[in-house]
C-alpha cells in the first residue's frame, strides 16, 4: 500500500467530471481503494474521493466517527454513487477538505438524503443519511462532479483558515 499525493484546489483533476467505474470488482480498483484508505488515515480526514488522488473515477471512501454527535458509520467504499435529497431542508455546517488544507467554511447541505452505489464486491449499497453523515456523502460526491465546497458557500465572511475561524468562535 502507498500514501498517495492529494490534489489541491486549482489542479484540473478536481474540476473534471469523473468517469464511471466499469467493474467494481477489478483488482486495480481494490489496490486504489487500499491506497486511498491509507492516504485518508495519514491525512486525518473522514472522506476522500478518487479525483483527490489524481484518479478521475466515480469512487469515494468515508466514515463517520461517533464523536460527531450522530450514529457512527464504518469505513464505506462507494462506487458510482448517486444521492437524492429527502425533502428540501438544508443545514449550514462547517466543512474542510484535504484538497484545501487549513481552510474551512460554512456550507449549506441537504439535511437528509438517500444514497446508493456499489461496494468492492459489486453488491449494491443503499442507505439513508442525515446530519453529518449526509454532509460527508454530499461533500465527497461533489468531488466526482468537479465541485469543491467553496462553490457552495453563500456567506464568505465565514470562510478562511480553520485556525482563525476557531479563534473567532472561542
Amino acid at each position: 500500500m502507498s500514501i498517495l499525493k492529494i490534489a489541491r484546489m486549482g489542479h484540473p483533476v478536481l474540476r473534471a467530471i469523473a468517469q464511471p467505474v466499469a467493474d467494481p470488482r477489478a483488482p486495480e480498483l481494490r489496490r486504489l481503494v487500499e491506497d486511498m484508505v491509507e492516504t485518508l488515515a495519514d491525512a486525518g480526514g473522514v472522506g476522500l474521493a478518487a479525483p483527490q488522488v489524481h484518479a478521475s473515477l466515480r469512487l469515494v471512501i468515508f466514515f463517520v466517527p461517533a464523536i460527531r454527535g450522530g450514529e457512527e458509520v464504518p469505513l464505506t467504499v462507494l462506487i458510482n454513487p448517486v444521492f437524492e435529497p429527502l425533502g428540501e431542508d438544508m443545514e449550514e455546517g462547517s466543512e474542510g477538505c484535504l484538497s484545501l488544507p487549513g481552510l474551512a467554511g460554512l456550507v449549506p447541505r441537504y439535511s437528509a438524503i438517500r444514497y446508493s452505489g456499489y461496494g468492492l464486491d459489486g453488491q449494491p449499497i443503499r442507505r439513508q443519511a442525515q446530519g453529518y453523515h449526509a454532509r460527508v456523502v454530499q461533500h465527497e460526491c461533489d468531488h466526482l462532479d468537479g465541485i469543491l465546497y467553496p462553490a457552495r458557500i453563500e456567506d464568505f465572511s465565514h470562510f478562511g483558515y480553520a485556525e482563525e475561524l476557531q479563534k473567532e468562535q472561542e
